[in-house]
């Protein structure tokens, strides 16, 4: 049932009288760099803050055996995160409305340069609208919007009338292996509500990722002699030419995609990371390329792959120098499919319902080009899977930015959500 325009308009305000707080705490979050393999403090706090409301607490490891034998799993390196996750768990007196899930990731990007920052990239510094650092927008805003959104119905005396799960996982910008070990725990809910920086609208359609690497030998010698031997760089020049070329054929067939037809370029190769070479004066020996491909919703991981890896096979077949030296292909993080949100849910009804009122504008929905854990519930938990926002600017950039006037709402958003979608009743106090 909707919400009256009474409790509409107690809700707002009460997000309104807890923001300062929220702000504060987001700043903390900001000024913990919890970049992968590090997010053992930041998760600590999360902890200690979901116990101090009284919340019943869960946390655990991943069980790699179990994510790999699942075929939504991605590739576990030995730059894994061991990090442990966070449930904090609501249960209402009597549970009359719908389960919840509310998920947040902690886990943040590398920073970059530090002298390209305007400031220092975990400063949590505010200037006008915008809070700055590196994991401001993407996506730890989103992770205090979780709780302060429960906070604010708790400080005009309700609380959800149903049970609801914070989550708050690691290895999203990796693998995506720590929202699926929340469904492996056996943890699922009538719909997920993940508060990604979106700009405001709902994600309609999210592609799926790859991460993998092509491994190079050359033959060395001295440059006086390099004509007789063969650099594993230039190699690898060659290999990227042609997987700027697969690129090309996967963005032409973007017609045949729901979602994806009228964008530019719906499918992005990025060549991030190269490394080769010993010393300037001899041929290098080896080269490696990491890479990150996406691929459009309904493709499997094994497929995409499985192509990848024939299309390098048919080159080297072709290189003069690579047919005798074949590269290897290393799958070594990201392994995931894509997903569609179809319409018609009434977890979206109720979010358009939640967004018009706190924002004043129906709400939109779009494809993002990224990851998302929104895909674990989608494909696997088969619940309605919402992926919804605020505005943001440069995230994996420099000068990550999040808007502090569009968290607020947002947050109003998510709290006239909870409430309708789950219902509310007394605070149990």
């Amino acid at each position: 049932m909707a919400l009256d325009a009474d409790l509409r308009k107690r809700i707002v305000q009460a997000v309104t009288d807890g923001f300062d707080d929220q702000v504060a705490f987001t700043q903390e979050l900001v000024r913990m760099p919890s970049l992968r393999g590090h997010e053992h403090p930041v998760q600590d706090l999360l902890h200690r803050m979901l116990q101090s409301r009284g919340y019943a607490m869960d946390r655990f490891a991943m069980d790699r055996e179990a994510i790999a034998a699942h075929p939504g799993g991605s590739k576990i390196s030995d730059a894994h995160s061991n990090a442990p996750i966070v449930v904090g768990i609501h249960r209402p007196r009597n549970e009359t409305g719908r389960s919840l899930i509310l998920q947040s990731h902690l886990d943040v990007v590398p920073e970059g340069l530090h002298d390209m920052w305007s400031d220092p990239p975990f400063s949590g510094k505010i200037d006008g609208d915008w809070m700055y650092g590196r994991g401001a927008g993407d996506m730890k805003a989103g992770a205090a919007a979780n709780i302060y959104a429960l906070d604010a119905l708790r400080r005009i005396g309700l609380q959800p009338a149903a049970t609801v799960y914070i989550q708050s996982v690691v290895e999203e910008e990796s693998t995506g292996n720590g929202a699926l070990q929340t469904f492996l725990q056996g943890y699922t809910a009538d719909a997920v509500f993940i508060p990604e920086p979106e700009e405001e609208m709902l994600v309609r359609a999210n592609v799926g990722v790859l991460w993998f690497q092509v491994q190079l030998r050359g033959v060395p010698v001295h440059v006086r002699e390099m004509g007789e031997g063969a650099n594993a760089i230039d190699a690898a020049t060659r290999v990227a030419d042609e997987l700027r070329k697969l690129e090309a054929e996967w963005n032409a067939d973007k017609g045949n995609h729901r979602h994806f037809e009228d964008l530019d370029h719906p499918i992005n190769l990025n060549i991030g990371k190269i490394e080769g070479g010993d010393w300037a004066s001899s041929v290098p020996s080896w080269c490696n390329i990491d890479c990150r491909v996406s691929i459009y919703p309904g493709r499997s991981a094994d497929d995409a792959a499985r192509e990848i890896t024939d299309r390098i096979a048919a080159f080297a077949a072709s290189d003069g120098f690579l047919a005798n030296n074949p590269p290897k292909v290393v799958f070594n993080g990201f392994y995931a499919e894509g997903y569609v949100l179809e319409e018609g849910s009434d977890a979206e009804a109720v979010l358009g319902r939640a967004h018009e009122a706190a924002i004043g504008a129906p709400l939109k929905s779009f494809m993002t080009g990224s990851y998302l854990d929104t895909r674990v519930y989608a494909l696997y938990n088969q619940i309605p899977a919402l992926c919804y926002g605020p505005k943001s600017r440069n995230i994996h950039g420099i000068d990550e930015s999040v808007s502090l006037s569009s968290v607020q709402k947002i947050t109003q958003t998510m709290a006239l959500f909870i409430a309708e979608w789950c219902g509310t009743e007394p605070v149990d106090d």
